[in-house]
Parts: structure tokens; C-alpha cells; sequence
């Protein structure tokens, strides 16, 4: 589901039905209403975050993005202000230090003049702003494209659709 920014996940989920169900699924999948009871929501995004969110009944995935989830490389769009320190940039890459924890190093890169790209394995989505305070930079907007080799593709804010038979995290 490309969940719009502002909506908690409860509220992403309770949203998923027929209406919202997107017209240019691929995935051959015919929607039934068996396929919405017990979804489990998965690597979970903040609610001022948007973006390619997972809620999943199938136990094989459910198992994939709990127990494997520091594995999985996710990407990040951060929409940022103010100036990136000198370092910053290198910083960021190499791994900050957060409560006497180092993070994992993390794949980053400008987009624009106002957006990084990041490419994460074992940072969660809701570390990001810290990340960027820590460099001069503060976080505006913050947006999940890709969890592992599933991109949200062209997904509308608001709409969901099934992962497609040869898609795989």
C-alpha cells in the first residue's frame, strides 16, 4: 500500500478495500474479502511518513520482514532543509552513533538540492529525522519507495495492490 503521509497504520490498513484497490495491479490477483482478515502490518512507517507500506497474512512473509528485517535494504527519499555540515554527507554514510549504539553504515546520496536518497539495511524508517538533526539538516518529508526488490511503482497515495507472483523481499 502507498500509505499518503499523516496516516497512522491502523488507519492505512481499516482503508484497504475494494474502492481503494488499484486499478493497475498486475498481479492477476482477483480481490476477495478472505484476503483482508489477519493482515499483519510489517516494517511499519511513521505517521508523518509516506510511502510503500506491507500488511501481509502470509505466514512465509510475515517471518521474512520480522526475523530478517535488519537484512532487507529499504530506500528513503527525505525531503530536507538547512545546510548539510561538512562531513555531513560522510558522516552519514560511515554510521552515527545513536545511545552508544552504532548504526549500521548507509547508502546516501543527493537526489536534489533538497532531497537525499537513502538506502538502508537495519535503520528504521522513524531514525531518519534524528539522522539528518545530526548532520544540520532537518527532515520535512520522508518517503519509503522500496523494501527489499519490491518498489511501489507508480502506486497512488491511498491505493494498495497484491505482491505480484514473482516479486520477492
Amino acid at each position: 500500500m502507498h500509505k499518503p503521509a499523516g496516516q497512522g497504520t491502523v488507519e492505512a490498513l481499516a482503508s484497504m478495500d475494494a474502492a481503494t484497490h488499484w486499478t493497475g495491479d498486475s498481479s492477476g490477483v482477483r480481490p476477495v474479502r478472505s484476503h483482508r482478515v489477519r493482515l499483519v502490518p510489517l516494517l511499519e512507517l511513521p505517521a508523518q511518513a509516506e510511502g510503500l507500506c506491507v500488511f501481509s497474512q502470509d505466514g512465509r512473509i510475515v517471518r521474512k520482514l520480522r526475523e530478517d528485517a535488519h537484512l532487507i535494504e529499504q530506500e528513503l527519499l527525505a525531503h530536507v532543509t538547512g545546510t548539510l555540515g561538512e562531513d555531513g554527507l560522510a558522516r552519514l554514510r560511515e554510521g552515527l552513533v545513536l545511545e552508544g549504539r552504532a548504526l549500521p553504515p548507509a547508502r546516501v546520496s543527493w537526489q536534489s538540492e533538497a532531497r537525499l536518497r537513502f538506502a538502508v539495511k537495519g535503520i528504521a524508517p522513524d531514525w531518519v529525522p534524528w539522522m539528518c538533526s545530526q548532520v544540520g539538516l532537518k527532515l520535512v518529508g520522508l518517503k519509503r519507495i522500496r523494501i527489499g526488490r519490491v518498489p511501489m511503482a507508480g502506486l497512488p497515495p491511498g491505493q494498495w495492490r497484491y505482491l505480484a507472483p514473482v516479486e520477492r523481499f
